[in-house]
């Protein structure tokens, strides 16, 4: 199949002209962004991996053979755990995230109609947001469990170690494989939507084939997709030729690229995270962003002119699970209100930490209180060291804007400090904009 050509980007107003309006509650933009093109009603629209996660504590994580993991998992299936350890999962973290930040989102999936399924869409509405089914119900009649909702059984040791089961991870094929075509429903919605995220978790529920339409459909809509392989990646990268196709299309043709340092060096071979992310950009017909993950240390946005850094916050972690989906959540607002690549990553630092600071994901994901007092106290985690080393040597940029403490005018040779006071006011000046207009904002 032959790649498209790139996108041609519209002329992006000078500064201090970006208009914006209220229209019924939602903020419409006049400005750069593929979404343009023509009215989109819904900001972000994410593509499967749809599932209910139950939560247990358990004396020791699952055993490591897939026979041995298998039986555990079916063990545990045989009788519905109580329902108070049930949460959505998957990328509700993600939507309910960006839902509670303001931005208008929906979900495409599937579910099946026993009780998993029914909680996780009365969990989806109670937070304001649609699920689109992926599947005509006629076509998924007759396939049985294989149309139930997906579940993970979200294993906690002593020591707070996890450990993951689905049925998803004990087949050689996509769970729901019996999936051959988008509906119709859901070629609207990727229509209708600004931005269409997929992650490589798609990939265990759904063909290489679907998910490339997927694509496709958002590149001819003008809608702007984001890809997060995640540890799928390098499954992928050594998967079938299906799988190898599909993951070079998305790493070629989407808009926005989310990936760990880990995950970064796997796919380019490349070390250095920022001259990983260059080579990615170089090789993307439409990459205009890519985010690498840093955890502990904070994040990066690498764009074709320039690297922004961000350190994380410092905060008592509780609980990791669901803070990649908050942290993308925030990226996506910062990329459709076209916000300065720091603030960008400020912002998704802190959205992530806040929900570190919890237990589990779902509907326990970043409130606005906690947001604004990570923002507020501006304690970041300046290890000048780490990102000094990191940043030297021959890295094709010219210009580096790192968030910091201290308030340094100009800037030491191509090294630009960032004070995160500015960064902060400004901010909380766009949250601050987007609740004048109505539009929902983090619940507190």
């Amino acid at each position: 199949m032959a790649l498209r050509s790139p996108l041609q980007p519209l002329p992006r107003p000078s500064v201090g002209v970006k208009i914006r309006a209220c229209t019924r509650g939602r903020i419409s933009d006049v400005g750069c962004g593929p979404w343009r093109r023509r009215r989109k009603e819904v900001d972000m629209a994410t593509l499967g991996n749809l599932c209910v996660d139950i939560v247990l504590n358990v004396p020791a994580l699952p055993p490591a053979k897939k026979e041995e993991r298998k039986e555990y998992m079916e063990k545990l299936a045989a009788s519905p755990p109580d329902k108070k350890f049930w949460e959505a999962g998957g990328n509700c973290n993600l939507v309910i995230a960006a839902s509670r930040l303001g931005l208008h989102v929906i979900t495409l999936g599937h579910v099946g109609k026993e009780i998993y399924g029914h909680f996780l869409l009365d969990v989806l509405q109670d937070e304001g947001i649609k699920m689109v089914g992926m599947s005509e119900s006629s076509e998924a009649a007759n396939f049985g469990a294989s149309y139930e909702t997906l579940l993970c059984w979200v294993l906690v040791d002593p020591f707070q170690k996890h450990g993951f089961c689905s049925r998803a991870d004990f087949s050689h094929e996509p769970a729901f494989s019996w999936m051959t075509r988008l509906s119709e429903s859901v070629k609207v919605a990727i229509q209708e939507s600004k931005v269409l995220f997929c992650n490589g978790y798609a990939f265990d529920e759904l063909s290489p084939d679907l998910i490339s339409s997927a694509l496709h459909c958002a590149i001819d809509a003008g809608t702007a997709v984001f890809f997060d392989p995640g540890p799928r990646g390098r499954t992928l990268f050594n998967g079938t030729k299906d799988q190898q196709r599909a993951l070079e299309l998305f790493l070629r043709l989407s808009d926005v690229l989310l990936l760990t340092s880990d995950e970064a060096e796997s796919l380019t071979g490349i070390r250095n995270p920022i001259l990983a992310g260059q080579d990615l950009i170089r090789k993307g017909l439409h990459t205009k962003w890519v985010i690498i993950k840093m955890g502990s240390k904070g994040s990066i946005l690498i764009t074709k002119t320039g690297v922004s850094c961000a350190p994380a916050f410092k905060v008592n972690v509780v609980d990791t699970v669901g803070c990649g989906d908050s942290f993308t959540a925030a990226i996506a607002y910062g990329f459709l209100h076209e916000m300065p690549g720091v603030n960008t990553l400020a912002l998704a630092n802190a959205v992530g930490a806040a929900t570190a600071t919890g237990t589990g994901a779902g509907r326990n994901v970043a409130n606005l209180g906690r947001v604004l007092e990570l923002l507020r106290l501006s304690n970041i985690d300046e290890d000048t060291k780490y990102w000094t080393q990191l940043l030297e040597g021959n890295l094709e940029v010219p210009e580096v804007r790192i968030l910091s403490k201290a308030s340094i005018n100009g800037s030491n040779g191509r090294l630009l400090h960032v004070p995160i006071q500015t960064v902060v006011s400004q901010v909380l000046n766009e949250l601050e904009a987007e609740a004048a207009c109505g539009r929902r904002v983090l619940q507190s």
